[in-house]
């Protein structure tokens, strides 16, 4: 794979399949280890996907259900700012397989297929009905295709510094530690990058931290998101195998692209005017996508604009036009 292969693939960036049938239960209680910073409305809910979990937290309220979905390399505390800001609405955050509190399995496929898989576990399992997807950097695959694929029950999508497929006009800019992890080239100095956590732990701060532009969000925000690193299970496997994932992933969205234009739900595209890697330019292209979209940006943010502007975006999402509801 050469590395304008890899670029490619993340231009809009940055199991061994279990059971088919997605979900067998709910179950509710309280999470080990997790740090509520998202306020005593939420409550810790476990959701199977054939024999793993799946950590989600659900917040009561008003429908449609809001439902907010990670990238990588991070977690479902990506939304820890955003989420008081949503109270009286139904809300879900949760992590995928491999990530935040979610099990962990060695030697699973983390793909973002199964990545979709994980978010079709979450929406049965919890009995969610007509959803608002709220998807952010590597969650956009999954949860565009999922939309693609249950058009009847979006409400609508909203796309924070996302990607999807390689965008016409939208040149590659991929984040630096992903282009690195993904091209093989690199691959021994990748794996002396992971075999080190002092090397992986430099990484991580210069990458994620330079994702947000609020001095004392950044210094809270990124060792509580590499948390998850240093634990055991790790979540580095899941990081290293869903960036392989990358170049195919990409591809085969770029054939998918001709589906997008029959959803019709709303779909609100917002990218931090600051993203130096998802740029305005590639949330224009990526609503071009779809028959019935917008493009915004939101001002003086980066590629978190969770994290940096978390009331600006709750209004985005608490105003999007919703079908069906």
């Amino acid at each position: 794979m050469t590395l304008r292969n890899t670029l490619i693939a993340i231009a809009v960036a940055v199991a061994i399949p279990v059971a088919s049938s997605a979900v067998a239960f709910a179950s509710v209680g309280k999470a080990h280890g997790v740090s509520s910073g998202q306020g005593n409305g939420f409550r810790d809910r476990w959701v199977q996907r054939g024999p793993y979990r799946i950590h989600a937290r659900e917040q009561a309220g008003a429908g449609p259900t809001i439902v907010l979905m990670h990238g990588y390399p991070d977690n479902h505390h990506l939304y820890d700012r955003l989420v008081p800001h949503l109270r009286g609405r139904h809300v879900v955050v949760f992590d995928f397989l491999g990530w935040g509190e979610s099990d962990k399995p060695k030697g699973y496929d983390y793909t973002f297929d199964n990545q979709k898989g994980d978010l079709d576990a979450v929406i049965a399992g919890l009995g969610l009905q007509k959803v608002v997807l709220v998807v952010h950097d590597a969650s956009g695959p999954s949860g565009i295709n999922w939309a693609v694929e249950h058009p009847q029950q979006v409400a609508a999508i909203v796309a924070l510094n996302t990607f999807y497929s390689l965008l016409p006009g939208a040149p590659p800019n991929p984040p630096e530690a992903i282009r690195l992890f993904s091209d093989p080239n690199f691959q021994r100095l990748t794996d002396h990058f992971a075999k080190s956590p002092r090397e992986f732990r430099w990484l991580y701060d210069f990458q994620v931290g330079g994702f947000i532009k609020n001095d004392d969000v950044r210094k809270k925000f990124v060792p509580l998101l590499y948390r998850q690193f240093e634990t055991k299970p790790s979540t580095l496997e899941a990081f290293l195998r869903l960036n392989v994932d990358l170049t195919p992933a990409v591809a085969a969205n770029t054939g998918r692209e001709p589906q997008l234009a029959s959803f019709t739900a709303p779909v609100r595209v917002a990218f931090g005017e600051l993203d130096p890697y998802l740029s305005p330019a590639q949330a224009r292209a990526l609503a071009g996508l779809f028959p019935n979209s917008e493009a915004l940006t939101v001002a003086g943010v980066g590629h978190f604009p969770q994290l940096d502007a978390p009331e600006e975006v709750a209004k985005l999402i608490l105003t999007v036009p919703t079908a069906g509801t």
